[in-house]
């Protein structure tokens, strides 16, 4: 676990590299009750304009912040956390998946004795998170 007393603006957390089968798009959908088809059904997906089947932005948000919780050490240090959704997630019918690279910063250390995270998460190098940040208190 990480301590306050180590952590300074500008410090970059470890870098997370996500793979996301249509295994785990399954394995969420069964769990948040959300099936819509853009999430399984390819024909469906590519027919409303998509470029195939997409992560469920949830997923995407969840998973993202776990590069906050592993450098926390402890995901009830995460006091808040939010995201804009910006571009979606094509999840290829392969055993492969799609590839999220996470990386985060801490940008501010607040009034309050938090820390200010920025999380960036991309797809094959364009930003699938808009605004994603995390408010951390450390001890």
């Amino acid at each position: 676990m990480i301590r306050a007393a180590d952590v300074s603006v500008g410090d970059e957390l470890p870098p997370l590299s996500l793979r996301i089968t249509r295994a785990d798009l399954v394995r969420y959908a069964g769990a948040s009750g959300d099936f819509n088809p853009i999430h399984w059904s390819e024909r469906f997906a590519t027919g409303v304009g998509l470029p195939g089947v997409i992560a469920h932005g949830m997923l995407t948000m969840g998973l993202a912040g776990r590069i906050v919780t592993e450098w926390a050490g402890d995901p009830g240090a995460v006091v808040e956390y939010g995201v804009r959704f910006g571009r979606p997630v094509p999840v290829p019918d392969d055993d492969e998946g799609a590839l999220v690279e996470v990386t985060g910063k801490v940008t501010k250390v607040l009034e309050d004795g938090t820390f200010k995270v920025n999380v960036t998460a991309s797809f094959e190098g364009k930003s699938v998170l808009g605004g994603a940040s995390a408010r951390v208190r450390l001890r």
